[in-house]
């Protein structure tokens, strides 16, 4: 039992900020996490902190000592490493004198774990105090200290003026930094393939078997669909590494950047993961098997452990249940409402009061990223009011410092950011070049000036937490909750978010919240509106077909779920009427959406609105 996690749960990377520290205060309750591990400034001023604030050495790496990217990163998961271990054998050695911590730990297990179980009946039994001290050293598992990088935050960087080499990239320096570290976890990789980063894997011997046939670091992807896992499955194969968890993610119903599909529900994403995961393992193993020989490295006799795993939207414990036992899944991401619990996550103060009157008006999917993402924001974060007022002071932009997020090379030779200042004054000028309605030249404005920095926004709440020097970060802060936020409205403890999790309680007071499945639903058609409404007129044919197929994706998606709801998810019959009644009214909703070529041929479309 030693090392297997019992919580079905995890809580995934939120921005560059919000986890950077998670695992020091979950971990020792046996509770995953995920650290964002691109921001190596952030990580540098927060192993300052702990250091200081734990009273051990601390020897600064500045941007003049070699690798300095790299080496930040590795220094501060080790540092977290270390201090995960030191808080978790404090938390064993404290038993019996003080219970607190043992009991916690316990009593946040899902009931039906066995180690609960186990513990309750020893402590029932009377057991020896020293008895059960070594049950827990040799039983109780640390949660693990997991990382993500997003595959295509991957700028070149420069040395006076000269272009370094590809491993010292961002997300190859990234990578690096965690290779290098000693943790025994995975790196998630998201935002998708990234040829160059995925082969520089091969580089690190932790990601191969050792003789036993065990990996000390692995490879999680996500994924949003099972076309993509396979595809890049087999990518990472024919090197002969290994990918140990797939990563569903809704493309729309989560928090963060929001890499929406082509229509492709959640619910019928998953069924295809459920029916064809054997054939997913059986497939890409024959492929590893053979890359590891080519390379006279230690070959598994069978295929290694692979977990599905989901994250987007899940609100309930029912939701939680279900999507586990009927999709066989390993482990359930819950991101958003993690947000309002202080013991989690490093959400300031006021930014953590506004998301709790947050509603559905006040949560929407923006266009602020400098990335050209979809990215969900709330209204009224003091990051965009900060940026409307350097609008309304006629210098719209950010200065810039950080830049992780160069991707624009339309004005100059070297990347540069769509939220700088630089980047805006050009792009502006050229604006103010074409000779523009007033109606036409405000809405170009308004789409220029609304980049939002988010490598500042995003890592500037642990700064502000933790009273840290944020000359460059500023005092602003963005944020990043999925649609699930506007169902939560109140701070709450990590216990009691557990226990919500896990159906012990209910935090949600509101009695209107859909179906996860079907607030998806709803975003993907409300998404289908609006790329018909910014595109182009009149529509080209390739557009068309797009559409038409998106629009089909969706229809097959609703049929998916009638039959789910109607058969296998729902048992009352109050709440299968209500269900199948929203995805009544949301087909009429999709159906409105004509979309047909007009006369000769040139493609039209045509919008109805519904009733």
């Amino acid at each position: 039992m030693k090392n297997k996690i019992q919580h079905t749960f995890h809580v995934p990377v939120m921005g560059t900020g919000f986890t950077i520290d998670t695992p020091v205060r979950v971990a020792k309750y046996g509770i995953s996490s995920v650290i964002s591990i691109i921001d190596y400034m952030l990580m540098e001023k927060m192993r300052g902190f702990y250091c200081k604030k734990l009273n051990i050495p601390y020897e600064p790496i500045t941007e003049k000592d070699e690798d300095f990217r790299a080496k930040r990163i590795t220094a501060y998961l080790n540092l977290i490493d270390d201090i995960v271990k030191d808080n978790f054998n404090e938390l064993i050695n404290s038993f019996p004198e003080d219970r607190t911590e043992v009991e916690k730990y316990m009593a946040m297990l899902p009931d039906s774990s066995e180690l609960k179980q186990d513990f309750n009946e020893m402590i029932k039994s009377n057991k020896n105090v020293n008895d059960i001290r070594n049950w827990l050293h040799n039983n109780l598992p640390v949660g693990s200290i997991d990382v993500n990088i997003m595959t295509k935050v991957d700028k070149t960087n420069y040395l006076n003026g000269e272009a370094l080499p590809s491993e010292h990239n961002d997300a190859h320096a990234s990578l690096r930094g965690f290779a290098n570290s000693k943790l025994s976890s995975s790196i998630i990789l998201s935002a998708g393939l990234n040829p160059r980063l995925y082969g520089y894997f091969e580089k690190f011997k932790d990601f191969f078997p050792d003789e036993n046939g065990n990996l000390k670091k692995k490879i999680v992807l996500k994924v949003s669909d099972y076309r993509s896992a396979i595809i890049q499955g087999k990518y990472f194969a024919k090197k002969g590494l290994w990918v140990s968890e797939y990563r569903i993610e809704s493309g729309l119903n989560c928090g963060g950047h929001a890499f929406a599909s082509d229509g492709f529900l959640m619910g019928p994403i998953l069924d295809e993961f459920r029916v064809n995961r054997e054939t997913l393992i059986e497939t890409i193993f024959e492929i590893y098997i053979l890359a590891l020989k080519n390379k006279n490295s230690v070959c598994p006799q069978k295929p290694l452990d692979v977990k599905i795993t989901a994250q987007g939207g899940i609100g309930t414990f029912d939701e939680h249940q279900f999507i586990l036992d009927y999709y066989k899944l390993d482990s359930i991401g819950w991101g958003t409402p993690f947000l309002l619990v202080p013991e989690v996550t490093n959400v300031d103060k006021h930014t953590r009061e506004m998301l709790t009157q947050a509603k559905e008006k006040d949560l929407y999917l923006s266009k602020i990223s400098p990335l050209g993402v979809p990215f969900n924001n709330l209204k009224g974060n003091t990051k965009d009011i900060e940026k409307m007022t350097l609008v309304d002071k006629g210098s719209p932009g950010s200065s810039c410092p950080k830049k992780f997020l160069l991707s624009s090379t339309e004005f100059t030779e070297k990347a540069i950011c769509s939220a700088s200042s630089r980047y805006q004054y050009l792009k502006l000028k050229e604006l103010d070049s074409k000779g523009l309605s007033p109606e036409e030249h405000k809405k170009h404005f308004t789409k220029i000036v609304d980049k939002t920095c988010l490598c500042l926004g995003l890592g500037a709440a642990p700064l502000i937490n933790n009273d840290i020097d944020r000359k460059v970060e500023g005092e602003s802060v963005s944020i990043c909750p999925g649609p699930n936020m506007a169902y939560y409205s109140e701070i709450i403890s990590l216990k009691k978010m557990v226990d919500h999790i896990y159906g012990r309680t209910d935090i949600i007071k509101r009695n209107d919240r859909p179906n996860m499945f079907v607030k998806e639903l709803s975003l993907y058609i409300n998404f289908l509106k609006e790329k018909i409404d910014d595109s182009p007129k009149p529509v080209s044919e390739k557009e068309l077909k797009y559409f038409l197929k998106f629009q089909k994706n969706i229809q097959d998606g609703i049929d998916y779920y009638k039959h789910l709801f109607s058969e296998i998810m729902v048992k009352n019959e109050e709440i299968k009427i209500d269900l199948l009644n929203n995805l009544t009214i949301l087909e009429r909703e999709l159906n409105s959406i004509e979309l047909k070529p007009a006369e000769e041929f040139t493609p039209q479309l045509l919008l109805v609105k519904a009733g």
